[in-house]
């Protein structure tokens, strides 16, 4: 299993978001292997995420990153986790290596549901020093960032997706609601707060046991 952490330009590793939270601890309880990689801090578009977390794996895996994508060693592709920003990233690496992600759970699903949020995203990005083309490549207004609404219609993949309760202006529900429509057989799981939220410890062990439900289903 390849869990890709949340964030956008922010400090945010794979440890604060999967590790200190409990969720990799608790899905190696129940017999999965977690890969949990950092992501790139601050790229300038989605697709060099998507290519530094292939390779990222392709190295564990002693496999090549090839433009097909690698699978994991033991010949099947991988169930890939991304959560909030996180799913974009995971949707890219669906779309750029078809044969990494055997299934792909999108938790929390970050999307630019309004021109308040994309002000106040495109407002921070660019304190932090994000500029024109790059802040473009971020802030794509489809379902998710980091594709078209043609893209993600064309994953062929199971796919289940996790809201955001209650939802945020960042994780609005209307994400949840495009992704759904998109691919009408994605299948809606059990929703909680996002991680690494304090809220979302009391929820951990339910949202363990669905995304295992679901990646051995």
């Amino acid at each position: 299993m390849l869990l890709i952490h949340g964030g956008l330009w922010e400090d945010i590793g794979a440890d604060r978001f999967w590790g200190r939270t409990g969720v990799i601890d608790g899905l190696e309880r129940r017999g999965l292997t977690v890969i949990a990689p950092d992501r790139l801090r601050r790229a300038p578009d989605w697709t060099t995420e998507a290519r530094h977390i292939a390779e990222v794996v392709a190295g564990l895996v002693d496999a090549p990153a090839g433009g097909a994508g690698a699978p994991h060693a033991d010949g099947h592709p991988l169930t890939v986790i991304g959560g909030s920003f996180g799913c974009a990233v995971a949707v890219r690496l669906a779309v750029e290596f078809p044969r990494l992600a055997g299934r792909l759970i999108l938790a929390w699903p970050a999307a630019l549901a309004d021109q308040f949020t994309i002000v106040r995203l495109r407002s921070g990005l660019s304190r932090a020093g994000a500029r024109g083309t790059v802040l473009d490549a971020l802030l794509g207004t489809a379902a998710v960032p980091s594709a078209t609404d043609a893209e993600v219609a064309l994953l062929d993949l199971p796919v289940g997706i996790v809201p955001a309760l209650p939802p945020t202006p960042v994780h609005p529900r209307s994400a949840v609601d495009a992704l759904l429509r998109l691919l009408p057989s994605a299948v809606e799981l059990p929703g909680c707060p996002e991680a690494p939220r304090p809220e979302f410890t009391p929820h951990l062990e339910r949202f363990l046991d669905s995304v295992a439900a679901f990646a051995d289903s």
